[in-house]
């Protein structure tokens, strides 16, 4: 397997939410693995995602779980997920999803730089950015 670059998301007990969440924007095989099918069965957390990963047709994965106790959890402060390319018509349909019930930091459009791009955090705290490359 080559070596890759992804993400890695901690949520605060809605890890499950946000990765079928991610699922319905990027389509893709989506894996949940909970605490209590790793060890911890009968405890508060059972039902929580130890590890959820989801692979996309597009050859995006995200990877995920929610925080184990004794842990902090700091939403959207350590992470920030980067799409880009060239396929505006994918990669608006993405932003369009991502920002909808979220809140937009830098609308998406035509910047400086000449590519549109846009950053937004998802209803989910986590933060965005979209950007595609004008040819």
């Amino acid at each position: 397997m080559a070596s890759r670059l992804n993400p890695y998301l901690s949520f605060a007990g809605d890890a499950r939410q946000a990765m079928e969440f991610y699922k319905s924007v990027f389509g893709g095989e989506l894996k949940l693995n909970t605490f209590g099918e790793s060890g911890m069965a009968g405890s508060p957390v059972e039902d929580q995602i130890m590890h959820g990963q989801l692979e996309s047709p597009s050859g995006y994965t995200i990877m995920a779980s929610d925080t184990p106790p004794g842990m902090e959890h700091r939403p959207g402060t350590n992470v920030s997920v980067s799409l880009s390319g060239d396929d505006g018509e994918e990669l608006r349909g993405y932003w369009e999803k991502l920002s909808a019930e979220g809140t937009v930091s830098v609308p998406f459009e035509k910047q400086m730089w000449g590519d549109e791009f846009g950053a937004c955090a998802d209803k989910f705290g986590i933060l965005w950015m979209v950007n595609v490359v004008q040819s």
